[in-house]
């Protein structure tokens, strides 16, 4: 049975990321797949790389060994079979929890070494789900695809081949009339979320199906 890593880096676990990525896990389970999901808000206090180096010492090569409440979540990774990952788009970039456990995840398996850039030989498919406010139509406008293609790069260096999900134009808050917010017409995007959102959940089913079944090579791209 193949083991897959669901992680939320969303600190709202069941609105639009949270979902999502609720959403794949029940695909991959659909697959026959154990799953474990992960809110990374929800963890005992955790922090980025904090560059102690211990991951290039000889004896834990490649391996975190800053014990925090990242610890068992890059524990869990590394003895799984696939990864899904989901973030908002916050001030577009990835969320502060996201930001730390990727640090941690890609740092460990940076060798500096010509002859050999990667410590980890455990490949594994992921699937990369981000939401936002802004439409995905504008990514281009404001660099947000830019900023996913690093991402994504990234990934798929050091953990392995990437799917990426882009869910854009997304419902904030349940009433929009709360708030004195003139850039947004609170009824179409309560009507986008009815109509369009539970297409995306199904798009992100289809894809947690796709980390287990994993029939894409992964394609090499320079960092």
């Amino acid at each position: 049975m193949k083991k897959i890593i669901a992680i939320n880096a969303s600190p709202r676990v069941s609105w639009n990321t949270g979902t999502l990525v609720r959403e794949a896990a029940k695909g991959a389970e659909s697959m026959g797949a154990e799953v474990k999901v992960f809110d990374l808000y929800k963890l005992e206090k955790f922090t980025g790389c904090i560059s102690c180096f211990g991951c290039k010492l000889p004896a834990h090569k490649g391996i975190c060994i800053y014990k925090d409440g990242l610890a068992p979540v890059l524990e869990e990774i590394r003895s799984a079979d696939g990864l899904i990952i989901g973030s908002p788009n916050y001030l577009g970039d990835v969320s502060a929890a996201f930001r730390a456990l990727y640090e941690r995840l890609i740092f460990q398996s940076i060798t500096y070494k010509i002859e050999q850039p990667n410590y980890n030989e455990h490949k594994i498919p992921v699937l990369f789900i981000m939401t936002s406010n802004a439409a995905e139509e504008g990514y281009s406008q404001f660099g947000y695809d830019m900023m996913v293609e690093r991402y994504e790069n990234t990934l798929n260096n050091f953990v392995g081949p990437v799917k990426v999900m882009i869910s854009g134009n997304t419902l904030q808050v349940k009433d929009y009339h709360k708030y004195d917010w003139t850039m947004f017409n609170g009824d179409e995007k309560k009507l986008r979320h009815e109509e369009v959102f539970p297409i995306e959940k199904k798009k992100a089913f289809d894809l947690g199906c796709a980390v287990v079944k994993n029939d894409e090579k992964s394609v090499p791209v320079l960092i």
